[in-house]
């Protein structure tokens, strides 16, 4: 059971939470836990503030506070936390350094504070519960700070820890682990999730339940259409690709775990537990073959062209490999004979990869593009979906600048200006879900 930074980031989710707990307590839960909301971001800051000399820790410490007093707890439970945290930020104040390695131990008090402080509630109302740092229990990682990779080790260590449990919930810190050397690192934010899939794969969980504040995985971002309706069962596949291309409910990375060991995933819904939510397996039987519309904003098309490239034996070698090299990860590819297009996060640092580019060929960067993506097992085998989306968009007078069929065979995506994505979801939303 993991829970969000929504459902405990104050003292009545932290009670529903308990009280979703309770309700379980016969099918031995496992809870994992992020930080509370906000606060992770404000890890963030203070490590940039302490390399300003700005050590103020109030904002933090009221926040605990307020939380703390309201379910009974003495802020005594945190003292070891805010006086390790503390040391940290003058050591980057006075050593005017701040790295990913530093940046991971300050975000990780974000979920070893919560956890202690959900576990000692739970004990208070009767509940049996144990704290643990998820590198405790045997989660190692690479030592990619930031967004480190968990280690196949990790899987047998958490298993054998966990197995000599006896009566008691284990309250486990998502989002962190320890490199080979013991030093924290993070699994990249949203990490929570992904952490509570490979606890539940070490485990051979039932199932792994991702308690947030929505009730599960809709066919668009309501927030761009009001109409959204929730999905009852993705596959897998279908599930990451909805991650990957968009959708915020999920880490990407959560479903590999789970799908490795066929260990069925459920989305709900911690202000509505009563809410079936979205159950994700190895395979869902439907008639629909779109099931949902996602978008990707803040994305760059960069446009490799080289006549060089026609007949040429390991031409696309060469372009990935300069991508290899700048660690820049590509989301979208397009090819012809004499042209590759492709899609990277805006995230990344683009003026030396380009310029290493422009060695082997002609490059355009277009920047403030997004992606569109529609997602369904086997999608790309029905003709006439693409076609009806590509018509209602140019009826629109949309301009679509680059498309890509999934090798997946369930996502057809294609890339706009990122001033028209949302107008993009809202037109295709109603041509596939709402006017049927």
């Amino acid at each position: 059971m993991k829970f969000g930074g929504t459902s405990v980031g104050n003292a009545d989710r932290i009670r529903n939470l308990s009280k979703i707990v309770s309700e379980n307590i016969h099918r031995k839960p496992i809870v994992v836990v992020s930080a509370f909301n906000g606060v992770t971001d404000h890890l963030i800051n203070l490590a940039y503030n302490a390399l300003k000399g700005d050590l103020n820790l109030d904002w933090l410490i009221n926040r605990y506070l307020n939380v703390m007093e309201e379910l009974g707890l003495d802020f005594d439970l945190l003292k070891e936390e805010f006086k390790e945290l503390e040391v940290i930020l003058k050591g980057i104040s006075y050593l005017k350094e701040l790295n990913a390695k530093i940046l991971d131990l300050v975000m990780s008090f974000g979920e070893r504070t919560s956890s202690k402080i959900i576990a000692e509630y739970l004990n208070n109302v009767g509940i049996n519960a144990r704290q643990f740092n998820a590198y405790d229990i045997g989660l190692i990682t690479d030592s990619n700070f930031g967004n480190a990779e968990v280690l196949e080790q990790s899987y047998e260590n958490i298993n054998k820890y966990l197995s000599n449990l006896k009566d008691c919930v284990p309250v486990i810190t998502g989002f962190i682990g320890k490199d080979p050397k013991g030093r924290i690192t993070t699994l990249g934010r949203g990490g929570s999730d992904y952490t509570a899939t490979i606890i539940g794969a070490a485990v051979n969980a039932e199932e792994v339940q991702i308690w947030t504040d929505v009730n599960g995985i809709m066919t668009a971002d309501p927030k761009v259409c009001p109409n959204a309706k929730v999905i009852d069962a993705l596959t897998y596949e279908e599930a990451y690709e909805l991650a990957y291309f968009g959708a915020k409910v999920l880490h990407p990375k959560t479903i590999l775990p789970a799908k490795r060991k066929n260990i069925p995933i459920r989305i709900l819904n911690s202000f509505n537990p009563s809410n079936k939510g979205t159950y994700i397996v190895a395979n869902v039987e439907r008639k629909r073959k779109v099931i949902a519309i996602v978008s990707k904003k803040n994305i760059n098309i960069i446009n490799i062209h080289s006549p060089k490239m026609f007949l040429a034996y390991g031409y696309l070698y060469k372009i990935f490999e300069v991508f290899n090299i700048h660690k820049i990860p590509v989301d979208l590819i397009s090819t012809s004979e004499v042209n590759v297009s492709l899609t990277i996060e805006n995230k990344y640092e683009v003026a030396e990869l380009i310029k290493d580019l422009k060695e082997i060929a002609d490059v355009e960067l277009y920047p403030s593009r997004a992606s569109i993506s529609l997602i369904g097992k086997e999608i790309n085998q029905e003709p006439n979906i693409a076609g009806k989306a590509f018509s209602i968009l140019g009826e629109k007078g949309i301009n679509i600048e680059m498309i890509s069929s999934g090798s997946s065979k369930i996502n057809i995506s294609f890339v706009v200006n990122q001033e028209l994505a949302d107008l993009c979801v809202r037109e295709l939303h109603k041509v596939f879900f709402e006017n049927e």
